[in-house]
């Protein structure tokens, strides 16, 4: 009896081992992500329970004690080993201490371009036990004071000004070749200083007992001292081990600020923990210590500063960096420095595929890229184009609690709902009311989950193991985004604020951010999904599209900002054609913008902002404005006399419409 039920189980294994593909095709996959991402986890909480910790920092000196030569950084033609690094920092933070006063526990707050400086100033505040605050080069006036209070910085570390390139463009700004102009541009004009900047703020920061010192050798502004002489003559020997006796996983070791494109920047808490744990994202994708990572994004991003040279930290790698991002010479830099891994975000890729084409586009060394943002039609076109890179695509907000990898390459996914990972970060993906802007709730007050296929608002639990830190100074934001009783009364949840869908085979797709998406005849319209139908259109080169309000009509009606190709003219009959074939009647743009460069931020994101509150009215707007004339069947030229129509309800845009109707 025994032989029969040991046989029988036997064949059960068996017989599941060899339908485990066809009934469990991601098993491997899932697991080996599991495995990987709890190693990662494990070893990050093991280093950080130690007296003293051992934090990112300290990963980094090991480093740079076994491989002094090896170069961390590589910028212009300048390398800066482990050793330079190791030394510099040190110098910086005898300095800091001494000159400065700083004490453990002190905030810091850097305004720096993306250079070297940038890297051993923020080792060395760590050395001394003190937080960064990583101001964005493009803040100014009250956005600027409105940082540095928010994270209660008591001292400004800054730059005089930046180092501008050919095109004399500051960092982060995207240099246009001469016969491909990209067309976009990001929301500072290209002439502007970091002094200037200060300078118009020094009174109140003055008032308020902060202290600004420059990191250059001589100081253009009266009452701001240069450090960079006392740094380079001070010693470099190991700073005292009781500046980091009170560090824990929870210290606060960074402050990145959000974007602030719908409002004033908020000030994500980083602790010791979350940092250690975003640089060992590198490592899950595949990253190995002998790579060059090549960044281009602005470091007061976490994408650039704890994923790239957090990474390289991490690992013992070397990082490539960049000033500023150029799609010109993108290339020629991986070959000149050899980079095996590339970093994105946004649009970033997007603008590489619009590049004119050359015969060495698949000559290069890069075998990895890791970012956020990669949409599937320029996925297929940007491997078509310049070969097998492996992309591993992530999904992460800077302040949330967890995220996503799409650790099995499927194109346009952000990651699977691994159900081992689940159980260690649970989240969901709930009904929302797009007009009401709040989730839909059953008759108990709970929230609903969507189902496969469905488009549901994003939440993760917030629990031990994916605590939610919130914002430094802003209680109100922080429980703003805290979601209360969504599964059961008295849970919590982080509110992601992004729309997003999983599919049977349980891949999870990014639809919309809540703002973005918009309600038209009773439809809710995902800004993204329209974006990427339209970019297929021939003479559209990029495409941002967004809902207005238009009077007597209930939610919003669409419009989409473009960008036409070199060479190419705006043709409102094929995109008639195109739309009234490819996309719901709800969800084809009424209006069309033609722009010759479109909005981002400084890390390659859309903004939609000013272009609602433009609208579409053609007294305001100089841009060429077309209307979506149902009876002519194409976009005709916008004028003042259909605004008339439309705003005196003589023209119905929610039923088919035609001029005159």
């Amino acid at each position: 009896m025994l032989g029969v039920v040991t046989a029988a189980v036997a064949g059960l294994l068996l017989l599941l081992l060899l339908l485990r593909d066809r009934l469990f095709p991601f098993l491997w996959a899932d697991l080996g992500a599991f495995l990987a991402l709890g190693g990662a986890a494990a070893r990050c909480r093991r280093r950080l329970s130690r007296r003293p910790a051992v934090t990112l920092l300290e990963v980094f000196q090991e480093h740079a004690r076994r491989q002094p030569h090896r170069p961390l950084l590589l910028f212009q033609d300048e390398v800066y080993t482990y050793r330079d690094v190791e030394q510099r920092s040190s110098r910086a933070a005898h300095v800091f201490s001494q000159r400065l006063g700083l004490q453990p526990g002190q905030t810091v707050a850097v305004f720096l371009p993306n250079e070297p400086t940038y890297v051993w100033t923020w080792l060395a505040l760590a050395k001394l036990g003190c937080s960064m605050a990583c101001l964005n080069y493009n803040v100014r006036g009250q956005a600027l004071l409105h940082a540095l209070a928010a994270a209660q910085a008591t001292f400004v570390l800054a730059s005089a000004g930046v180092h501008l390139g050919s095109a004399g463009s500051p960092p982060g700004i995207i240099e246009e070749p001469n016969h491909d102009a990209l067309g976009t541009h990001l929301t500072r004009a290209p002439t502007w200083e970091l002094q200037d900047a200060l300078e118009e703020v020094l009174p109140d920061l003055q008032r308020d007992g902060i202290k600004v010192f420059y990191l250059s050798s001589t100081s253009p502004t009266p009452g701001v001292e240069a450090l960079l002489p006392a740094i380079e003559a001070a010693s470099d020997k190991p700073l005292p081990s009781h500046h980091r006796a009170g560090i824990t996983a929870n210290s606060k070791a960074i402050y990145i600020y959000t974007s602030g494109t719908t409002g004033l920047p908020k000030a994500a808490v980083i602790t010791e923990l979350k940092l250690m744990m975003v640089a060992s994202l590198g490592r899950i994708c595949g990253i190995r210590g002998t790579d060059h990572i090549y960044t281009t994004l602005p470091l007061y991003h976490s994408a650039g500063l704890l994923i790239g040279v957090g990474g390289c930290l991490e690992m013992g790698a070397t990082c490539v960096l960049r000033s500023k991002f150029s799609a010109s010479q993108f290339w020629d830099d991986c070959r000149r420095y050899n980079v095996t891994v590339i970093q994105y975000v946004g649009e970033l890729m997007r603008y590489l595929c619009n590049t004119p084409k050359r015969d060495n586009d698949q000559k290069h060394g890069v075998r990895l890229a890791v970012g956020n943002g990669l949409r599937a039609e320029v996925w297929k076109e940007f491997l078509q184009r310049f070969g097998p890179i492996s992309i591993w695509e992530l999904y992460g907000a800077t302040e949330g609690n967890a995220g996503f990898i799409n650790y099995t390459g499927k194109i346009g996914a952000v990651g699977r709902a691994n159900p081992f990972l689940k159980s260690f970060a649970p989240f969901e993906l709930i009904k929302y009311n797009v007009e009401q802007d709040e989730p839909v709730r059953d008759e108990r007050g709970l929230c609903i989950r969507v189902r496969p296929g469905e488009t549901g608002l994003l939440v993760i639990k917030i629990t031990k193991n994916t605590p939610f830190h919130g914002y430094a100074g802003d209680s109100k934001k922080t429980e703003k985004k805290i979601l209360r009783d969504v599964l059961a009364k008295g849970d919590t949840f982080f509110n992601s604020g992004d729309l997003l869908m999983m599919d049977h085979e349980k891949f999870v797709y990014f639809q919309d951010r809540v703002g973005d998406t918009f309600r038209w005849k009773g439809e809710n319209v995902a800004t993204t999904e329209v974006e990427a139908t339209l970019a297929m259109v021939n003479f559209i080169q990029e495409v941002n599209v967004y809902g207005v309000s238009v009077p007597g009509c209930e939610g919003k009606c669409g419009m989409a900002a473009i960008r036409l190709k070199p060479g190419m003219s705006f043709e409102g009959e094929n995109l008639y054609a195109f739309t009234k074939e490819t996309l719901p009647s709800y969800a084809a743009p009424r209006f069309v913008r033609v722009q010759e460069a479109l909005e981002i931020t400084g890390t390659f994101k859309q903004c939609k902002g000013n272009l609602v509150r433009e609208g579409f009215d053609p007294t305001i707007i100089k841009d060429p404005l077309f209307f979506r004339d149902e009876k002519k069947k194409s976009y005709v030229p916008m004028n003042t006399d259909i605004y008339a129509a439309i705003q005196e309800a003589k023209i119905n845009l929610e039923v088919s419409n035609s001029i005159g109707a």
